[in-house]
């Protein structure tokens, strides 16, 4: 075998990789590949992140922003029933405050309308209210406004049952004020009537005749008309028939006057102060009770003894029943002689 003559190999420039450095390039080559790829995948998930983040966000202010906005509008539709409902109080309803205050619909309705009212505004005043909450606030105020149409209804009933109520209580009063005149008239007439048949039922004194007795030791009287003599005076007098007068105990009051024009009286025997029909108080001497007969003429009688003696003079005595004076007569009594 002929052999050539090559170079030896450590003495030629030429290097020629084995296999292991060969691998390690490869690998090294397959490490920056991979440490590119994983940069370059980390900033792509960065970049992704952050917009997935940005679009997180920005859906979040859409969704405050539509939730403020919803709850704006809700406060305002809040205000507006609020408004609406406070103005029907306030005006109409106000002038039938005391119809409103006595009636239980009205007044079931106005605890039904503060309570929703209330409930729907805690939900409104959420800072973090949820689509659920504003939902159910937003059905609240549905039926708030539905009370509040109720509420009206309810007072446009009242208040026709009012103006009806109004017109026949003043149909009422008319017939009333009517019948009242009528029965005052009727009054009028009847206590006109009345009176006359007072008045007529008055009786009358005639036929006067007064005496003086003297009263003698043995019992026996003598009539005298001497002062000194006198101990008493019997009266008598008839009382005329009156068709008017009903029987029965009438009053007659006896008025003795003296002859210096003083009334005489004695309270042992019941003398008093009786009224006239003019109001005026006036003392009488005596008071008889007589049993009349209706429409029958009858004779009275009564005797006066005063405590003192009769002095001489001219004595007057009246007689009064119903008030007015129905008779007099008159007495004189003279001063006697030496012998009388």
């Amino acid at each position: 075998m002929a052999f050539e003559n090559y170079p030896e190999a450590e003495q030629s420039n030429i290097k020629i990789p084995t296999p292991l450095v060969q691998e390690k390039k490869m690998g090294k080559t397959l490490l920056t590949a991979g440490l590119i790829i994983a940069l370059l995948g980390t900033w792509g998930y960065i970049i992704y992140d952050k917009n997935k983040v940005k679009e997180v966000i920005e859906q979040k202010d859409t969704v405050i922003a539509t939730t403020f906005s919803q709850r704006e509008q809700l406060q305002n539709e809040l205000n507006d029933a609020a408004m609406r409902y406070d103005e029907l109080k306030t005006g109409n309803a106000q002038k039938d405050s005391a119809i409103l205050a006595k009636n239980g619909v009205i007044a079931a309705k106005d605890r039904d309308i503060a309570e929703k009212r209330t409930k729907i505004q805690q939900l409104l005043s959420k800072q973090n209210a949820t689509k659920e909450e504003l939902a159910e606030a937003k059905r609240l105020i549905q039926s708030l406004n539905g009370d509040i149409d109720g509420y009206k209804n309810e007072i446009l009933v009242l208040t026709e049952q009012k103006t009806k109520l109004i017109s026949e209580k003043a149909v009422a009063v008319q017939q009333r004020d009517t019948y009242r005149r009528n029965y005052d008239s009727t009054n009028l007439v009847v206590k006109q009537k009345e009176t006359l048949i007072d008045i007529g039922s008055t009786l009358h004194a005639s036929n006067f005749n007064i005496v003086g007795i003297n009263e003698k030791n043995s019992g026996k009287e003598k009539i005298t008309s001497v002062s000194k003599r006198v101990d008493k005076f019997r009266v008598s007098f008839d009382l005329d028939e009156n068709m008017i007068t009903e029987s029965g105990i009438k009053e007659l009051y006896i008025c003795v006057t003296a002859p210096d024009g003083n009334p005489l009286s004695a309270q042992a025997v019941g003398s008093g102060t009786f009224n006239i029909r003019t109001g005026q108080e006036i003392p009488y001497t005596k008071k008889l009770e007589v049993n009349y007969t209706q429409n029958k003429r009858q004779t009275v009688s009564f005797e006066w003894k005063p405590s003192a003696n009769f002095p001489k003079g001219n004595y007057k005595i009246e007689v009064y029943n119903n008030g007015f004076k129905v008779g007099e007569g008159y007495k004189d009594l003279r001063k006697g002689g030496l012998f009388s």
